[in-house]
């Protein structure tokens, strides 16, 4: 090849890699910068590691995003990238379609209110709930928190003023429920948080509320860990101190001599603060517990458990794992098959109980914080049937509560501080889904449970029900 040929392939070859370098360069700053990219790289150093993490795992929406998937409609997905583009006159229209063909939706029913409002003036409030976990308790808890922003705003507002709702999905993991934490503090639109859900996860984004000054309100954690935990953290639900009572009480008061086994969940703080109060409960009352049980060990076997148990004197069983554990739990009720008395947490409060536990569940009693059949005829219970097409459960009544404490917190003082002063005041009463929501300042709910019990009834599809004690 003659010098003349070589100067030429080369210059080519020269050509062509600086092409080459020149397209990927520019793919890859539309790739990773966007329309928008950082100026600077001060900029870019701004985006510290935990809110990567946040975009990455937690999910937040007031309508731009579809959290709930399952079941979602075509106008329920049109209505979402409607109120992407900013479409809110579209996105009303097909969310009350969508809401027409399917009453019992409550994401849909927040995001036609904040469609409703659009851009005009308004507060905000974030509920977080385990979607990605637990898409039943979600709902639950969204139902509440919809019932209550529905009725303030079709009263007119705070003062006025329409009420926003954020969702979060936490999907029960503790970890998550502190980046979500960190992302709502940070945004200093959000005036109050209802949740989390399980002890854990409420644990988890504690700290974080109570030390950047924003109110959470869980509407089921139970654990006693979070009592006096700071002055912006609080419950809408009894504790577990006030569970366990009740429990005990009321199996002392069946059985004299009470010889109690006790199956619980070592990985859940709910279930060992649980445990830890029952325990404390039944002592004080003259009664033991004889046998101890982890529901989340690998060697646990229910039969040979409970065969154990009898040997030692064992005349109760005490239900007091978590919803994890909740299938392990139900294995027990079947093998002892009405044999002895049995009592439990609210997280076996839930359709499988009466459904896997049927006829071997009846005289099952289990503690909660409030149940539709103690209270028939109240205003909550009316306006939430003809809301959702249904009867609701405790944890959307806790969740109402939750929201009409924020509500008023906001209404006495649209700021974090004067929300929290309003919640933390001797005299904060507002009316909830049955009883006025007041706060001891432990920051507990300042109320008993309601104990309930397995027995024969149509009210589910199971040919068992839970109905209520009176006491």
């Amino acid at each position: 090849m003659s010098q003349k040929n070589e100067t030429v392939t080369l210059l080519l070859a020269l050509l062509i890699t600086l092409l080459f370098f020149g397209a990927g360069g520019w793919w890859l700053y539309n790739r990773f910068q966007g329309k928008n990219p950082p100026t600077n790289l001060s900029e870019i150093e701004k985006i510290s590691p935990e809110q990567k993490s946040v975009s990455a795992q937690a999910k937040f929406s007031q309508g731009e995003n579809l959290l709930i998937v399952e079941g979602a409609s075509s106008d329920k997905q049109a209505a979402i990238q409607s109120l992407g583009k900013g479409d809110f006159q579209q996105a009303v229209y097909l969310l009350e379609k969508s809401l027409r063909a399917n009453q019992n939706d409550p994401e849909a029913l927040i995001y036609l209110n904040n469609a409703r409002i659009g851009q005009a003036k308004s507060y905000t409030i974030a509920v977080s709930v385990p979607i990605g976990s637990n898409v039943n308790t979600a709902l639950e808890v969204l139902r509440g928190v919809a019932q209550s922003q529905n009725q303030i705003n079709q009263a007119g507002g705070i003062n006025g003023t329409p009420l926003k709702v954020l969702i979060a999905d936490d999907a029960d993991n503790p970890e998550i429920a502190a980046q979500i934490a960190q992302k709502l503090t940070a945004d200093n639109s959000i005036l109050g948080v209802v949740g989390h859900t399980s002890s854990d996860t409420s644990l988890a984004a504690a700290a974080i509320y109570q030390k950047a000054g924003l109110v959470m309100i869980s509407p089921i954690s139970t654990s006693t860990k979070l009592s006096n935990f700071g002055d912006y953290i609080f419950r809408s639900v009894p504790s577990d101190f006030v569970a366990a009572r009740a429990l005990a009480e009321s199996s002392l008061q069946k059985i004299p001599n009470v010889k109690a086994v006790v199956f619980f969940n070592s990985q859940s703080n709910y279930s060992q603060s649980l445990k830890s109060e029952f325990i404390t409960a039944l002592g004080l009352g003259g009664g033991q517990v004889v046998s101890e049980f982890d529901l989340s060990s690998l060697t646990f076997t229910p039969s040979k458990s409970l065969q154990q148990a009898q040997q030692e004197g064992a005349n109760l069983i005490a239900l007091l794992g978590d919803s994890g554990t909740l299938d392990k739990a139900l294995q027990v009720v079947q093998i002892n098959g009405q044999k002895l008395p049995i009592v439990a947490g609210d997280d076996v409060y839930s359709p499988k109980t009466l459904d896997v536990g049927g006829k071997n569940a009846l005289g099952m009693v289990v503690a909660i914080a409030w149940h539709l059949g103690a209270n028939p005829n109240s205003p909550f219970v009316n306006k939430s049937r003809q809301l959702w097409q249904g009867d609701v459960n405790w944890r959307t009544a806790t969740a109402y509560d939750a929201a009409q404490a924020l509500i008023a917190g906001i209404k006495a003082e649209s700021s974090r501080e004067g929300v929290q002063q309003a919640l933390r005041s001797s005299d904060f009463s507002v009316p909830g889904a049955t009883n006025p929501v007041r706060f001891l300042p432990s920051g507990d709910r300042n109320q008993s449970v309601q104990l309930v019990v397995v027995q024969p009834g149509s009210r589910s599809s199971f040919g068992v029900d839970f109905v209520p004690i009176s006491r």
